[in-house]
């Protein structure tokens, strides 16, 4: 099946593995961006000095690539990895590898936090093999409950926002079981809309994204469109008009109207979909605060 026939099955949101990893760049994205409050909001007092590099190349000239990698000022490293599903032995394996070459390289205590959205009540937290038992440290983001947290986020909007209440906001569709994920996710954006004055445009876009990404992963055609037409309203949803504008000052008025935002957004989330596919995650929340950005990435793939 072609490139351009895949896209278009999931412009009709039919169910597509390739979009499983959308969940591990919604997560990555929050967690560079928020850094310390994300870590603590985890349960982790600690602080974070920086985050390291996550691509390790061994001799054999083997990439490696761990999610997330933190220096903590007590001299530990904390590697971060997400998990959607429960946790198997060769993920146990694979993260002890990340791990061990980590702590070589660096020459420092390493200690792997797994960030699990699995429904799965008991998950592997370690592996026995020889005389060795290796362990990481298992956080399950089904234990929160997400009404109740997006409940008192809605309260606090009235005395404003703060940077650490947006992370549990931002990862509330992974606490909730499939049939409330679009609620939560609806929620997320009410609640942002109304602390939008508590942050920049910027920032505001990077947080509706992320929200969006996870709309795209989780939610069919009936459920996404209502997210979309939630999206017009916000920060994120003026953007993508203001794209819809550009071009159609490019083509002509009449046109330009004929596009409207609806053809707007499609644009905006076929593109999401063309650097899914290809995995180049990292650029998925960079368009959506990087206006000229956006437009070479429109140009580039020919949306």
């Amino acid at each position: 099946m072609s490139l351009e026939t895949e896209v278009l099955l999931q412009d009709n949101y039919k169910t597509n593995s390739d979009l499983s990893h959308l969940e591990d760049l919604a997560l990555k994205s929050a967690i560079d961006y928020f850094g310390d409050e994300l870590i603590h909001w985890l349960g982790i007092q600690e602080k974070a000095v920086r985050s390291a590099p996550t691509e390790i190349v061994e001799l054999e000239t083997r990439h490696m690539y761990e999610d997330f990698l933190y220096e903590m000022e007590n001299g530990n490293w904390y590697h971060f990895e997400f998990e959607s599903d429960s946790l198997t032995v060769d993920d146990m394996k694979r993260f002890r590898e990340y791990e061990a070459s980590t702590a070589r390289r660096i020459n420092a205590p390493v200690i792997t936090y797994v960030i699990c959205s699995s429904k799965v009540k008991k998950i592997r937290s370690s592996i026995s093999e020889g005389i060795n038992t290796y362990r990481v440290r298992v956080i399950r983001l089904k234990d929160n409950d997400p009404g109740k947290i997006l409940s008192q986020l809605e309260q606090k909007t009235s005395t404003g926002l703060q940077r650490e209440d947006i992370i549990p906001l931002l990862l509330s569709p992974l606490m909730a079981e499939k049939p409330e994920q679009k609620n939560r996710i609806m929620d997320g954006i009410h609640i942002l809309k109304k602390a939008e004055s508590s942050f920049s445009r910027r920032e505001v876009q990077k947080m509706e994204a992320i929200l969006y990404a996870f709309a795209v992963k989780f939610l069919n055609n009936e459920d996404l469109t209502v997210v979309k037409e939630a999206i017009a309203m916000t920060k994120l949803g003026q953007m993508i008009w203001d794209d819809a504008v550009k071009e159609g000052e490019r083509i002509g008025r009449k046109e330009g109207e004929r596009i409207g935002q609806k053809e707007a957004s499609e644009r905006y989330s076929r593109l999401i979909l063309l650097l899914s596919k290809e995995k180049k995650d990292d650029l998925i929340i960079k368009i959506a605060s990087d206006p000229e950005y956006r437009e070479e990435m429109y140009k580039k793939y020919g949306i």
